[in-house]
């Protein structure tokens, strides 16, 4: 990885959270994109704090220590989200031939199963956003995938794969590891370009199809699910969707999960 562009690098055989021990780092002074990547996570998380299965040997868990130039805490996330998504999405389709999609806003989907997730949290110094954590995990092979009786397995309405058993093949972590970590640092200069914007919109899975939309209430739990048809990306990567009362609703970060609905329903 000495072609590319990152600051220092810290590997763990095991760890509870790289995003936890690259938020920690960072407060510290961790350079400008450097990163966490361990081979197992005993903590590991997705959003909703739901647990993320990291077991060893088997698939990727990184966090890259971003620094952006404009502290707007919602904007940056929310293409930083975009930015993890969509560097793992063409990293797939472009070296391994994989038809991996965004669902929006943090998940990577290969025919409609999970095969990757993103977590971006704001690291900060008293009132100043000092830094945002990019946490990505990768289902590289088979054993990366929970199994039927983990605990969160019942809550997730699209079931895990992995990068080896959509490829048929084996799969080379170091080797995906690079190629990920390419597109992300290729595309983080561009994250404000409206070129941007437009290649997180072409990966996007459910363009164009309706969707439960499942927001939540303030104290966790969920209100009565909206449906809605997925029009567009906002500027901001913010979510364009119609409801079926026509009203065009834009949707955030942290406020969403999408669950397509039954053709025989629309």
């Amino acid at each position: 990885m000495a072609d590319l562009a990152l600051g220092e690098i810290r590997y763990f055989e095991s760890i509870g959270s790289t995003n936890d021990y690259a938020a920690t780092w960072a407060r510290d002074g961790a350079p400008e994109c450097s990163l966490v990547i361990a081979d197992e996570q005993t903590a590991g998380r997705g959003r909703g704090a739901r647990h993320w299965f990291t077991p060893p040997g088997s698939a990727l868990a990184m966090s890259l220590i971003l620094r952006p130039e404009v502290p707007e805490e919602s904007g940056q996330i929310m293409r930083i989200t975009g930015l993890g998504a969509m560097g793992v999405s063409r990293a797939l389709r472009q070296s391994y031939r994989l038809p991996a999609e965004i669902k929006w806003p943090n998940d990577v989907l290969i025919g409609g199963r999970k095969v990757a997730g993103v977590l971006a949290e704001a690291s900060w110094i008293g009132d100043q956003l000092s830094a945002v954590i990019l946490g990505i995990g990768i289902n590289v092979a088979p054993g990366s995938v929970p199994p039927d009786d983990w605990a969160g397995h019942h809550e997730r309405p699209f079931p895990a794969t992995s990068v080896e058993s959509a490829l048929g093949a084996p799969v080379d972590r170091l080797v995906l590891l690079q190629i990920v970590l390419a597109e992300l640092l290729s595309w983080l200069p561009r994250l404000s370009e409206p070129n941007f914007i437009q290649a997180w919109r072409e990966k996007l899975a459910f363009l164009g199809d309706w969707v439960q939309v499942i927001t939540s209430e303030a104290d966790g739990g969920e209100k009565p699910p909206l449906e809605g048809q997925i029009i567009n990306l906002n500027g901001d990567g913010s979510l364009r969707v119609r409801l079926r009362t026509g009203e065009l609703k834009s949707l955030r970060v942290g406020e969403i999960h999408l669950r397509p609905v039954d053709s025989s329903l629309k």
